[in-house]
C-alpha cells in the first residue's frame, strides 16, 4: 500500500506531456429545472453514448470513465450498451451516486438530500454499498472510481468509499462554493491531482478542471469572487471582465462552452504548472432535449464538435496524451518507482 501524508500532490514534472482523462456522468434523464423525483428512472440516452465513440474518442486513443449511478446499473438495456463498449477496451465503468434514486430509500427528497454527503453516514454507506454492489453483478468488476453525484461529498465520504474498496475519487470541483445550495465547499481546492489518507488507505483524487482565463487570470483566486459580490453584479463587472478578457470561470467540458474557451482555459493552467486535465459532462446531453445544453440536433453536433477540437488540440498542438482515470493512477503510482 503507498504510505503518503493525507493530501500530498501528485508528482509530475514540469516538463512532462499534460494528461487529458474524461469523466462521463452516467445517468437517468430527468428535467433540471424541476424537482428530485425517485420516479426519473429512464435510461434511453445511454443508447446513445457510443455516438461519442464513433465521432471522438476512437479516433482519438480516448479511454472515458462512465461512472454510473443505479438506474444505468439496473436496467438491462443500458448496461449492455455500456458492458461491450468496456469489453472492447473502450471504456472503464465507475460509480455515481444519485442519492434520490439509489436504495434504501429512507430519506426525504430533497435538495438538501440530493447531495449524498449531507446524509447520515450509515445511510450514505448503505446507499453506496448497494449501487457498488449492482455495478459489480451487472459488469463482473467491482469499480475502483467514485464520483459523487451533483459533486456531494461529506464529512464521512472519503471513509465510506476507502471502506467499500475505491481507490479514485472524482469529485472535487476546484475554486467552487456549493453551500448556497447546501453543497460542499471545494474554494479551496486547486486543479492538481493529490493523493489523501482515507479509513487507513491512501486514494488519489481527479479534480475536475475548472479554473481561470483572461489576461488577469493568475489573480483569479482572489479577483473572481470579488467579482460575485452583489454591488459588482449590480455594476455588472462579471461580464464587463469576460467580455474584454480580463477573468472568468471555465470548467473544462463541452457543456456550455466552445472549444476556443476550453483552449484558452487549458493555455493558462498550462503556463501555471498544471499537467493534469478532467474533463467531464453528462451522458443524456448525447440525445437532444435532456440537457439545457443540448436541446436540439445542432446543438448536439456542435457538442461533439467541440469535444473533438478540443482533444485535437490537446493531442497535437499540445503535445499532451490521454489516459482513463485508472490508468492515469497507474501513471501517477510510477513516480514512485
Amino acid at each position: 500500500m503507498l504510505n503518503l501524508p493525507s493530501h500530498t500532490p501528485v508528482a509530475t514534472p514540469v516538463a512532462a506531456p499534460p494528461v487529458l482523462t474524461v469523466v462521463v456522468d452516467t445517468e437517468e434523464e430527468f428535467d433540471w429545472s424541476q424537482p428530485f423525483s425517485r420516479g426519473n428512472t429512464r435510461t434511453q440516452s445511454i443508447a446513445a453514448q457510443p455516438l461519442a465513440h464513433q465521432r471522438v474518442f476512437d479516433k482519438h486513443g480516448v479511454v472515458p470513465t462512465y461512472v454510473i449511478d443505479w438506474p444505468v446499473a439496473t436496467h438491462p438495456q443500458a448496461v449492455q450498451v455500456l458492458k461491450a463498449l468496456m469489453e472492447a477496451g473502450q471504456c472503464d465503468i465507475g460509480t455515481h451516486l444519485h442519492p434520490w434514486v439509489s436504495p434504501p430509500h429512507d430519506e426525504e427528497v430533497n435538495t438538501f438530500n440530493s447531495y449524498a454527503g449531507n446524509l447520515p453516514p450509515e445511510l450514505e454507506y448503505q446507499k453506496l454499498d448497494q449501487l457498488t454492489t449492482a455495478i459489480a453483478t451487472s459488469f463482473g468488476k467491482r469499480p475502483i472510481v467514485f464520483k459523487a453525484g451533483r459533486y456531494g461529498v461529506g464529512p464521512h465520504t472519503a471513509d465510506t468509499i476507502a471502506r467499500l474498496g475505491y481507490l479514485i475519487d472524482a469529485s472535487v470541483v476546484p475554486y467552487t462554493d456549493m453551500r448556497g445550495d447546501g453543497g460542499p465547499d471545494f474554494s479551496g481546492h486547486g486543479v492538481q491531482p493529490y493523493w489523501f489518507t482515507a479509513h487507513g488507505q491512501t486514494l488519489l483524487e481527479l479534480p475536475a478542471t475548472a479554473g481561470y482565463a483572461g489576461r488577469l487570470h493568475q489573480q483569479g483566486r482572489w479577483l473572481y469572487p470579488a467579482l460575485q459580490t452583489p454591488w459588482a453584479k449590480r455594476l455588472r463587472l462579471p461580464g464587463m471582465a469576460s467580455r474584454a478578457g480580463l477573468l472568468e470561470r471555465v470548467k473544462l467540458t463541452p457543456e456550455g462552452y466552445s472549444a476556443q474557451e476550453l483552449i484558452h482555459l487549458t493555455r493558462c493552467l498550462y503556463d501555471q504548472g498544471c499537467r493534469f486535465f478532467g474533463l467531464t459532462y453528462h451522458s443524456p446531453s448525447l440525445v437532444p432535449g435532456n440537457t439545457p445544453y443540448v436541446r436540439s440536433q445542432e446543438d448536439l453536433t456542435k457538442f461533439l464538435s467541440v469535444l473533438d477540437d478540443y482533444i485535437t488540440f490537446f493531442l497535437n498542438e499540445f503535445g499532451g496524451q490521454t489516459l482513463s482515470a485508472a490508468s492515469y493512477r497507474q501513471h501517477a503510482l510510477s513516480q514512485f518507482v
